[in-house]
C-alpha cells in the first residue's frame, strides 16, 4: 500500500468530514451533519476520534441559549488528506491502467 494511505482517515465517515473541511477555513456542525445525512451523535464521536487524532479542531461557543459548533481542519489534518487524496488517486490509476499481455 502507498506510504500515504492513511487507514485511520480511510473510515468512510472521517473520509466524508475531512473531504467536506478541505475546501473551507471553517464548517458549522450543522453543515457537515446534514451534508452527511448522519445523527448529532455519530458526528460529534467520529470529530472526537479527529480531533484525538490531532486532524480538526473543535470550537464550541455558547452564547446564552444558542450554541455554536465549528470544525477545522488543522495544517496536520490538511497534509493527512492530501497524503491519503493522492494515494487513493495513484491506486485508481493503476487500477486504469491497462495490463501488458503476457
Amino acid at each position: 500500500m502507498d506510504a500515504g494511505f492513511d487507514e485511520f482517515l480511510h473510515v468512510p465517515a472521517r473520509l466524508s468530514i475531512v473531504a467536506l473541511l478541505a475546501p473551507a477555513a471553517t464548517v458549522e456542525f450543522g453543515f457537515l451533519r446534514d451534508s452527511l445525512g448522519t445523527s448529532d451523535s455519530a458526528l460529534s464521536k467520529q470529530l472526537s476520534a479527529l480531533a484525538k487524532a490531532g486532524y480538526v479542531t473543535v470550537d464550541r461557543q455558547a452564547k446564552g441559549a444558542a450554541r455554536r459548533t465549528s470544525v477545522a481542519l488543522t495544517p496536520e489534518g490538511r497534509r493527512a488528506f492530501e497524503r491519503h487524496a493522492a494515494a487513493l488517486e495513484q491506486i485508481v490509476a493503476a487500477a486504469r491502467t491497462p495490463l501488458e499481455e503476457a
